[in-house]
């Protein structure tokens, strides 16, 4: 009798702590934040042993309060309570002299000595483990649809080899606006596993003029609201249920040393790309290809679904692979100094 009943209460205990995962996972899925206010860039160190992680956000939503975290080792973002945290606010110089040998803090410094570019400043490749490229695909403004067939055709592609495909979004607080079905479509790819999206920030407006020459043009336009290009479209995210990575992509790939360094203060790493397809840039191992699936670049798209299908028999192999740009990133810089803090 005692054993039954022994083993009736660890069932239940079973039941409990199961449900009590479910729901832990549930409260830290990527939940829509609704109500955000005082939203600001915040700088400090958070530690819930053995993981340090880089705060550089804060806001309140619906009474509560929200970091937004940084794996400094992995580049990984999340959104957390401080209250699960030791916390020590930090000023943004004292941040990067304590994680100054990780790879998030090397991939900041790299982006700035390459700030000088007009065009393509920041990392404009990683370096993956074996042959293959990390897919960066932007959302800039656009009355188009998503071009739907770069994502259905990933999945057909790695779905026996490589689920979720990883791909990375640079998206547009405009185009969020513009596409609400498109972006319901793309993040239940992602819940559906078929996809896994890092979501790169891309400006809000991503203002362009056809007559302004480059100095001038893009975010380097005068009278550009640089925090609200960068934090609006990081609160837009949020409202839509998607979680602002770590990388800010420049609108056009235009920017100037000054512009590089107002990105990097708020904590984000400029990225660029060495393999922009629709320019006629052939993509090489580890290149970071940009193409534009906003369905204003149909070119560039005809030419990756060409490479794509150039590579099934690799694919299927395991020997042409897609890489999380996250990790991409982060390898290249984790080899120079594996025993960052």
């Amino acid at each position: 009798m005692l054993i039954n009943v022994n083993k009736n209460y660890l069932r239940n205990l079973f039941i409990v702590i199961l449900v009590l995962i479910g729901l832990h996972q549930a409260a830290h899925a990527q939940a829509n934040y609704l109500k955000i206010t005082s939203y600001k860039v915040y700088y400090g160190w958070a530690t819930h042993y053995p993981q340090d992680w880089m705060i550089i956000r804060q806001f309140e939503n619906d009474g509560k309060s929200y970091y937004l975290l940084v794996n400094p080792q992995t580049l990984e973002t999340k959104i957390d309570e401080p209250g699960f945290y030791k916390v020590k606010p930090m000023t943004l110089a004292e941040t990067r002299v304590f994680f100054k040998n990780t790879p998030y803090e090397r991939a900041i410094s790299k982006a700035e000595k390459q700030s000088a570019n007009i065009q393509d400043a920041g990392i404009e490749e990683g370096m993956p483990k074996e042959t293959g490229i990390s897919l960066t695909a932007d959302l800039c403004p656009s009355h188009r649809p998503l071009d739907r067939v770069v994502f259905t055709d990933i999945f057909r592609e790695f779905q026996k080899v490589e689920r979720p495909a990883p791909v990375a979004l640079s998206i547009t607080g405009i185009w969020m606006l513009q596409h609400p079905q498109d972006l319901e479509w793309l993040k239940k790819m992602q819940a559906d596993h078929e996809i896994y999206i890092t979501w790169i920030n891309h400006s809000y407006n991503h203002r362009v003029s056809a007559k302004l020459p480059l100095k001038e043009n893009f975010l380097l336009e005068p009278g550009t609201d640089i925090n609200y290009e960068v934090l609006e479209t990081e609160k837009a995210m949020l409202k839509n249920g998607l979680l602002p990575s770590v990388f800010f992509r420049f609108p056009g790939l235009v920017s100037d040393q000054q512009l590089v360094y107002r990105i990097t203060d708020f904590g984000l790493i400029p990225i660029g790309s060495d393999a922009w397809l629709a320019k006629g840039q052939q993509s090489q191992p580890g290149s970071i290809v940009l193409i534009h699936a906003n369905g204003n670049e149909p070119l560039g798209v005809e030419d990756f679904i060409k490479l794509l299908r150039s590579k099934t028999q690799s694919i299927a192999k395991k020997q042409w692979l897609l890489y999380d740009l996250r990790e991409s990133v982060d390898e290249e810089f984790e080899e120079s100094n594996p025993k960052g803090r």
